[in-house]
């Protein structure tokens, strides 16, 4: 009798219909924007400037929302089956795993270790995992907290694996969870005891390493000594190794920290990644890897196997899949979203929606990668003799023997199923070489193959010339979700996320851009208000019931795909106030910054954003201000939002104390540009708050000054257009 699961499927793929009236209501959208374009067309000779720049904007929205449909109309969903690809697959593929952070101050080592130590304890053989974890701020502090967490790994991995935890970060697990004797084993309150306080003193340690490191700068933490995190050699250090690659010892663990020098470009993230690429190639060069991020842990013990089940899945079917892709979800969220941060109706698109098409874009975080295809390949393998050549590897590659001889080898398809310890200790010093700060000069890195340089949106970028080739990608959403990480809190933090976000393919290659006319419309009101004309139709025309049913349609419909989800209504609202924030500040930021750059002003330049962990409560809930109070600093990325808010406060106060000056005929400012006014200002509460603010919780006073000489020039200039 055959084996009853050689047939079962490794993934089913489930199409999901989009309600049948919420299409209904697509269509009625776009038939009423084609209908106030059309009307607006008819009617621009009679209503001047306002009516052609709200036309224009509108044109934009229009093609927008077209553009969005036919990609939200063919959404679909994949289930994957880890319990069938156990049976069925005799040998799993070899798994490398890469953890970048870059700054020990804004990314504590406590962050990183936590995320490395739910890693290193996946569901997955772990004679065929190695962790590699890149410090691009070369802290002995963070090589040391890897160290002493390498020690706890060693009873936290087999506590894990022999209770079936289902949440191995430690930080979280013992947040959550309490001891209940009621139904917990006497031997398990006893280990459970036992690695809690283990889990303090490696805590401790890591928050007293700033002290004891320094005067332990010997042996393995020599390289460190009078080290410049800008101006050093490679430092590469096998933490741990799974000796006679044990299936339940601990995977390797390795640091590195890659050369860089004053004048020489270090590509930021993209070129990290590339370093881990090729040092892991040469240490264990396994088929597949799994890029995290230092604040990104492993919420799913079962994550690699989730994605081992798309990846090999796909390929049975004769799919071209390029990456498998888990969606970013954050823990300890604020209460009802305040700072925007699920983009519920983003993931919708881009994530569901977008695999109906070709797959989900690349979102840097979180994602499982084939090597050959990070290495340029194409899905129909053509061009992989032409590629063999030992003068085109070299051009494109590097000069590394050793590393030739690798990629020589993923290409062929000569996949490394284990992870030996040879392979790790005999290629260190090839892998200095492939590390250093000029090893990817003139060649085809970070342009032709691995990740691309040239962006601070490395992931938009490389997953769009993946795509390019004609590769496809699956996204991977298990239960419980794959990877949890701690999103921003407030103030410029959440803002510069969205900063580097805001791009992605067609759809999302014009996300950025969507903030011109945004912000046109938002300051349309405001103008109208101060010169007395008018960019909508008056109450008592019948066209005015186009821009108000679309206003209705558009937001009653997003409050509905939120309480769809099982969000609130202050969430659905939190997220669309973010939307208008966002529009006028970190995307408008964006688009200034990619501007300045092809003007050849400005490089592009990578923020890392800072990182911590919220307390809990015995509930597990944060106990950070669930108001979600927006703090405040000096950051230029506030001058614009706060401009506009003065804006529309001034218009509002010009046209209650009848300020305003005489209308041309019947043109004037009506009830909708200020009911319009007033829904800005609603959106912008709080910096409203923030005006009247202290502290973090207000506005800088340089600030405001600067958002009002903005506003005063702006009222000049409009007075001086309404005399013309």
């Amino acid at each position: 009798m055959g084996n009853p699961t050689a047939d079962q499927p490794l993934y089913e793929e489930i199409p999901l219909k989009r309600v049948t009236l919420r299409r209904v209501l697509d269509i009625i959208v776009v038939f009423l924007q084609l209908s106030l374009l059309v009307y607006r067309f008819f009617n621009l000779n009679s209503h001047g400037f306002t009516w052609l720049l709200a036309f224009l904007c509108e044109l934009w929205f229009t093609l927008d929302w077209i553009l969005t449909l036919c990609i939200i109309w063919t959404p679909i969903d994949y289930k994957t089956h880890p319990d069938h690809l156990i049976k069925q697959v005799a040998e799993l593929p070899a798994v490398d795993i890469f953890v970048t952070t870059a700054d020990p101050v804004i990314e504590p080592p406590i962050i990183t270790v936590n995320t490395v130590l739910s890693l290193l304890a996946v569901d997955y053989p772990t004679d065929k995992l190695a962790c590699y974890v890149s410090d691009d701020g070369c802290s002995p502090v963070t090589f040391y907290s890897l160290v002493e967490a390498s020690k706890f790994a060693q009873i936290w991995v087999p506590f894990c694996k022999k209770y079936n935890v289902q949440l191995r970060a430690p930080f979280r697990y013992f947040s959550v969870k309490s001891i209940s004797s009621t139904y917990e084993s006497l031997e398990f309150q006893q280990e459970w005891r036992k690695m809690k306080d283990e889990y303090e003193k490696l805590c401790q340690k890591v928050e007293e390493a700033h002290k004891l490191v320094p005067s332990n700068l010997s042996a393995d933490y020599a390289a460190f000594k009078d080290i410049e995190c800008k101006n050093h050699p490679s430092i590469i250090k096998v933490i741990w190794e799974n000796k006679k690659a044990f299936p339940d010892g601990i995977p390797h663990l390795i640091y590195i920290s890659r050369e860089k020098r004053p004048n020489t470009s270090h590509h930021y993230k993209a070129g990290a990644m590339n370093v881990l690429t090729r040092v892991s190639g040469l240490m264990t060069n396994a088929p597949y890897m799994l890029n995290v991020d230092c604040d990104m842990y492993a919420n799913n013990p079962k994550i690699v196997l989730h994605a081992m089940c798309l990846m090999l899945g796909l390929k049975q079917n004769e799919s071209n899949c390029a990456f498998v892709q888990f969606p970013q979800m954050f823990y300890d969220e604020l209460k009802d979203d305040p700072f925007g941060n699920k983009m519920v109706l983003t993931y919708e698109i881009i994530g569901r929606g977008m695999g109906g098409i070709q797959g989900p874009v690349y979102a840097g975080t979180g994602c499982l990668h084939n090597r050959q295809v990070i290495y340029g390949l194409s899905p129909c393998n053509r061009d992989i003799k032409e590629k063999l050549r030992n003068e085109v590897l070299e051009q494109q590659f590097g000069y590394s023997e050793e590393f030739i001889k690798s990629v020589t080898e993923t290409l062929c398809g000569l996949e490394n199923t284990t992870i030996s310890q040879d392979s790790v200790w005999g290629s260190t010093k090839a892998a200095y070489k492939v590390s250093s700060s000029c090893y990817d000069h003139n060649t085809g890195w970070g342009n032709q193959v691995g990740w691309i340089y040239g962006s601070a949106t490395e992931d938009v970028v490389t997953g769009m010339r993946i795509h390019a080739k004609g590769w496809i990608s699956a996204l991977c959403v298990p239960d419980p979700p794959a990877f949890m990480g701690c999103s921003a809190s407030g103030g410029p933090e959440f803002m510069i996320q969205r900063k580097r976000q805001s791009s992605a393919y067609t759809w999302n290659l014009i996300w950025a851009l969507r903030c011109i006319p945004a912000l046109c419309y938002a300051v349309l009101p405001a103008y109208c208000l101060i010169t007395n004309t008018s960019f909508l139709p008056k109450v008592n025309e019948a066209a005015a019931m186009v821009p108000i049913v679309l206003f209705l349609i558009q937001y009653i419909g997003t409050l509905v795909s939120y309480l769809r989800v099982g969000l609130s209504v202050r969430a659905w609202w939190n997220n669309t106030r973010m939307s208008k924030i966002n529009a006028a500040s970190s995307q408008l930021f964006a688009v200034l910054s990619v501007i300045l750059k092809l003007l050849g002003l400005s490089e592009t330049v990578f923020e890392v954003t800072q990182k911590g962990q919220f307390t809990s409560n015995d509930e597990g809930n944060s106990t950070e201000a669930d108001a979600g109070v927006i703090t405040f600093n000096d950051s230029p990325i506030f001058v614009s939002p706060t401009t506009l808010l003065l804006l529309q406060l001034t218009a509002l106060v010009l046209a209650f104390l009848g300020l305003q000056p005489p209308a041309h005929g019947s043109h004037g400012a009506g009830l909708l540009e200020i009911m319009c006014s007033m829904w800005v200002v609603l959106c912008f509460w709080p910096f409203l708050k923030g005006l009247f603010g202290k502290g973090k919780q207000g506005i800088p006073f340089l600030t405001v000054c600067k958002a009002a000489g903005l506003s005063l020039i702006f009222l000049h200039l409009s007075k001086r257009a309404s005399m013309v």
